[in-house]
Parts: C-alpha cells; sequence; structure tokens
C-alpha cells in the first residue's frame, strides 16, 4: 500500500480544521423546568392560570427554558411518584401547584439536593424549596362587596374545597367585603371536600340557590358554579379565571391569580444561579391577583367603589382584616386599630361574623 504523504502546513490546517471552532462554542443547554398541576388543563380555572403563567414564563426566556407539565394529579402517592420522575428527568427547577402536594414535595426534594422545588400555597421549606402563595383575600372583599351591592336576598352562596387557612380566609374577607356595604348580608357554605369536581360543585351550587342566594362564588377549580349560576339566573362572581364566557349574564367579575411575572422571575434566578429558597407572598399591588372587568350590569357606583377599595389596598389604606373583628358567635377575635398578622391569617379556623355554621375538621 502506498501511503501519501502530506506536506507539514496542509497536516496543520487539516488539524485545525477537525478542531471545534472556539467561535463556535456548543450553545448551553436550555434549562428545563418542571410543573404538576393538581386538576385537567383547560381554559379557565386554577390549573389553567398556573400553566398560562408556564406559557408566559416560556415566552420571555424563549430559548433560554424547555418545560413539561402533568395534569390531574392526586394529591398523595401519586403526586410524591410525578414529582419524582420530573426530578429524574432532568428538571432543575420544578414547581408543583397544590397545597397537598407540601409533604410530597419535601420527600422528593430531600433525594435530589441539587434540584430546587417551588410549592404553591403550603407552609414548609427547605434548603431546596421555597412557597410561594398570593393574597387572595384581597380580592375576595373587593368581590364581597360587588356582592353585597347587587344582592336582593341579602344571602351569597360559597362553593369551598378544603377547610384549610387559605379557603377559609377567602371566605371570612368576601363576608366582610359585602357586610361593608351592607350590614344585612350572610353568607352560607357548602363544603365539596375536593379542589375539582365539577358534579359536586353543581350539585352544591344548586343547594345554595335553593337556600336563597342570588350571588355564588367558589373556591374550587370548574367553571360549574358559574355555570349553574347561568343556569337559575343568579349572579356568580368567578375564582382563579374570568370565566365570563361560561356565564355572560350571570358572572359579575372575577378574582383572578396571575402567575407568570413570578415563575419568569424564578427561571431567570434559576439561570442566573442566583435562586434561594424564599416564602413570597404577592396580592393585589404585586400583581398576583386582580379583578376581571365588571358586567355591564354593576352600577358605575358601585364600579367606582370597588375600584378606589382597590386603590386603598394597593395604597396600604385598606385592610381586608382590620379590626375590630368578631366571629360569628359574637367572640371578639381582633381589637379596633389592630390588623392580623400573616402568622394569625395562616392559622385562621373561624368564621366571621355573617358567615352561618362552623369550620369543619381541617384537611
Amino acid at each position: 500500500m502506498i501511503r501519501r504523504i502530506l506536506p507539514a502546513a496542509a497536516v496543520a490546517a487539516a488539524a485545525l480544521l477537525a478542531l471545534p471552532s472556539l467561535a463556535q462554542a456548543p450553545a448551553k443547554a436550555p434549562l428545563k423546568i418542571g410543573f404538576v398541576y393538581v386538576s385537567p388543563l383547560g381554559d379557565a380555572g386554577w390549573t389553567a392560570q398556573h400553566d398560562m403563567g408556564r406559557r408566559e414564563m416560556e415566552k420571555a426566556l424563549a430559548g433560554k427554558v424547555v418545560t413539561q407539565y402533568v395534569e390531574n394529579v392526586p394529591e398523595g402517592p401519586d403526586a410524591e411518584r410525578v414529582i419524582r420522575e420530573l426530578a429524574q428527568a432532568g428538571n432543575q427547577l420544578i414547581f408543583t401547584t397544590s397545597f397537598g402536594y407540601m409533604n410530597p414535595t419535601l420527600k422528593v426534594a430531600a433525594q435530589f439536593p441539587n434540584v430546587h422545588f417551588e410549592h404553591a400555597t403550603g407552609y414548609k421549606t427547605a434548603p431546596n424549596v421555597g412557597i410561594y402563595n398570593a393574597r387572595y383575600y384581597e380580592g375576595r372583599y373587593l368581590a364581597g362587596m360587588v356582592a353585597g351591592r347587587m344582592t336582593k336576598t341579602n344571602v351569597a352562596g360559597y362553593v369551598a374545597a378544603f377547610p384549610i387557612p387559605e379557603v377559609v380566609m377567602g371566605i371570612n374577607a368576601f363576608a366582610r367585603g359585602m357586610r361593608a356595604v351592607n350590614p344585612k348580608a350572610e353568607v352560607k357554605v357548602v363544603w365539596t371536600s375536593s379542589w375539582y369536581d365539577p358534579g359536586k360543585e353543581r350539585q352544591a351550587a344548586d343547594t345554595l340557590i335553593s337556600q336563597g342566594a342570588d350571588v355564588l362564588t367558589h373556591h374550587t377549580d370548574s367553571t360549574a358554579v358559574v355555570q349553574a349560576a347561568e343556569a337559575k339566573k343568579v349572579y356568580a362572581i368567578a375564582y382563579h379565571s374570568d370565566m365570563a364566557k361560561y356565564g355572560p349574564h350571570a358572572q359579575l367579575t372575577a378574582v383572578t391569580h396571575h402567575w407568570g411575572d413570578y415563575y419568569t422571575k424564578r427561571a431567570e434566578a434559576q439561570l442566573a444561579g442566583t435562586w434561594k429558597p424564599d416564602n413570597v407572598w404577592g396580592g393585589i399591588k404585586d400583581g398576583f391577583v386582580s379583578l376581571a372587568p365588571f358586567n355591564p350590569v354593576v352600577p358605575k357606583d358601585v364600579q367606582d367603589a370597588v375600584n378606589k377599595a382597590k386603590a386603598d389596598m394597593v395604597a396600604g389604606k385598606l385592610a381586608a382584616f382590620a379590626g375590630p373583628i368578631k366571629d360569628n358567635e359574637g367572640k371578639e377575635r381582633l381589637p379596633a386599630g389592630k390588623t392580623l398578622t400573616d402568622d394569625e391569617l395562616n392559622k385562621m379556623n373561624y368564621y366571621v361574623e355573617g358567615v352561618q355554621g362552623k369550620v369543619p375538621a381541617g384537611k
């Protein structure tokens, strides 16, 4: 065999061509981010709002992140399995978006110390687990003002999932908003023991309507309550999302949630290597909570009053839980001149004046 000998210059040139160009170093792989959702992904509700935030983050950080999500994951062993699978799949930042994911998140986080986790609505942290939540009760108070002015029967119905403090404070804030403009207003509550069960939610709504409620609201994930209100020709105030298309005549407004900016900021921190566990509780002034546009049936003076209250809340002049506060048995829970602290809010296990019944045992 004849071996061809190349000139030294040609050999050197060939060697250089074989080396990767320093000016074209391999691009850094996008950050992988996972999400766990408690209910099926639709176009409205709790999960829909979190997924909207995920998509807003993807758009803001195009090319820098890739995401994946798992929907309709029950709280419990299934959640732990799904969270672990996301970590094993290489996701470096994982958002678990339901209260009952708290302990499963912590358990998986301990097994994956180099992965960062963010848990929504919980109260336990770890070196690689942060928590985040929104002050939904601020929007609830404002929505209660609308309900208090629009009701004819002075009875509002509230379809609620589980009696955890987050839900109880929402009920109480709604009642306080109602009674701020209508001292005769009362709130009746029916519990579904589920975050997402359209059948139970519809049944609860129908029960409340039969008990005289002419304004409904809910702390559940589906559009069933708004649809029930539309069918029975009563009013509704939606939760999580603007659900006007499901109740164009019924929906007066909605307390809406917004996560895009938060998700973007936390992903940016992960990309920059500055992520640290935090405890974030954002309200109306932070853009976490807002009200959907008013139905034209809401009089202008009511809209103006609610908008003024919203501005006062943002300015720190109005608090949903400023004293005096009495429970529905007449016991003083907070004197005049004081405001409930975050710690007190997160332990709320009683109904305020205007809410009928007793809080069931917690979840």
